[in-house]
C-alpha cells in the first residue's frame, strides 16, 4: 500500500478523526466553561462598586428604562454569596426563570452527550407566554421604579 503524501488542510476543513469532541458535546461544554469563568469573576467583583469590568445593559443605557433582565448581574452576585433576599429584590422574575433555564440547558447537554440534537420547542403559546411575561415585567418594574 502506497503512503499518501502529507496534505495541508484548507481553513475550516478538518481531517477525519482529528476532533476531540463532537460539536453536540463541545458546544454545551464550552458554554458551561464560559459560564463558570464568568461566575468566578463575578464572585470577586461586586456590581455595586464602581469601576468593575461588568457588562452594562444596552437597553437601559439607550433609554433609561429597565429591561426585563436588568438586575440580573446583581441577582447572580447575590445568589453566589448566599443572599436569596438580595437576589429576589434584584430581579424576582429572572430568579423564577432560572430553574426553567437550567432544565432546558440540562436537556440540551444530555441530548448532546447521547449524540442527538435537541431543540427547545416552546410552540406559539410558549413564546407568547415568555414574551408576554417579559413585557409585563418590564412595564411593572418601570412603573414601580424597581
Amino acid at each position: 500500500m502506497a503512503e499518501q503524501p502529507n496534505r495541508r488542510t484548507a481553513p475550516g476543513e478538518s481531517l477525519p478523526g482529528r476532533r476531540l469532541l463532537p460539536p453536540s458535546v463541545a458546544t454545551p461544554l464550552v458554554l458551561a466553561l464560559g459560564a463558570v469563568a464568568g461566575l468566578a469573576y463575578l464572585y470577586g467583583h461586586s456590581p455595586y462598586e464602581p469601576a468593575q469590568l461588568l457588562p452594562r445593559c444596552p437597553f437601559h443605557w439607550a433609554t433609561g428604562l429597565n429591561c426585563p433582565a436588568c438586575g440580573g448581574t446583581r441577582m447572580t452576585y447575590a445568589l453566589l454569596h448566599g443572599d436569596l433576599g438580595g437576589a429576589l429584590h434584584a430581579n424576582p422574575v429572572l430568579l423564577a426563570a432560572l430553574p426553567f433555564a437550567g432544565y432546558a440547558y440540562g436537556r440540551w447537554a444530555l441530548a448532546g452527550v447521547r449524540g442527538r440534537g435537541h431543540r427547545l420547542a416552546l410552540g406559539r403559546r410558549g413564546v407568547v407566554l415568555v414574551l408576554g411575561t417579559a413585557l409585563a415585567w418590564m412595564v411593572v418594574r418601570n412603573i414601580l421604579g424597581r
